[in-house]
């Protein structure tokens, strides 16, 4: 199955605020933000501080616009899922999938390590990050949804999976670095889905209450 590009791939050849955002994405994604700073952004592009808070003023503002620019690329990435596979398994596959290319280049997810940070994150940090993960816990239930009908009951039902999907596969990734061993990642995750799955079909299965005239 084709990896899905949900990491940056650092630029060359652009502007100074991409290459900005391109660097401070990938250490923010191996050692966190906290440990982020400008000096070692300025080191690696061999500019000075100043031309950083240039484009960056506060270290906060380059962190708001890097969980947008990844809160959207996977945005992307989701309405691409919808675009090439028809069934839940299928679009369920490549959401893992998109979780498995960023654990394969040694990095975690953006968002989950923010997520780790988040009582000493800005506002703006903290909102976007939220809104990161409620796009993707309304995605993953309505694809455990589509194409039956819907009664409170299986709605429920599906944002509690949609949540547990998430909640495991951040976990999954943390615990697949500790012990430096992808195959725990990938076990995890298979296992997810065919118990999230099975736990939706039977969900779905359920007669919808049709209220009496």
């Amino acid at each position: 199955m084709e990896t899905l590009p949900v990491h940056a791939v650092e630029s060359v050849d652009g502007d100074t605020a991409t290459r900005i955002l391109d660097v401070a994405e990938r250490l923010a994604m191996t050692r966190g933000f906290s440990r982020l700073s400008y000096a070692d952004i300025a080191d690696e592009l061999g500019v000075t501080k100043p031309a950083l808070h240039y484009h960056f003023r506060t270290k906060a503002l380059l962190g708001e616009a890097l969980v947008r620019r990844y809160a959207l690329r996977f945005s992307d990435e989701l309405d691409r899922i919808d675009s090439v596979a028809t069934d839940a398994r299928g679009k369920l596959e490549r959401y893992v999938d998109m979780y498995r290319a960023v654990l394969g280049t040694g990095r975690m997810c953006l968002c989950g390590m923010l997520a780790a940070e988040y009582a000493s994150l800005s506002v703006g940090m903290r909102s976007a990050v939220n809104d990161f993960f409620e796009r993707n816990e309304h995605w993953l239930a309505d694809v455990l949804t589509r194409g039956h009908e819907r009664d409170s009951v299986q709605l429920q039902a599906a944002q509690v999976s949609a949540r547990t999907i998430i909640n495991a596969l951040e976990g999954a990734m943390l615990l697949a670095r500790v012990f430096q061993d992808v195959a725990r990642f990938d076990a995890s995750s298979q296992r997810l889905i065919a118990e999230v799955l099975r736990i939706s079909e039977s969900a779905n299965a359920l007669p919808v209450e049709v209220a009496a005239p």
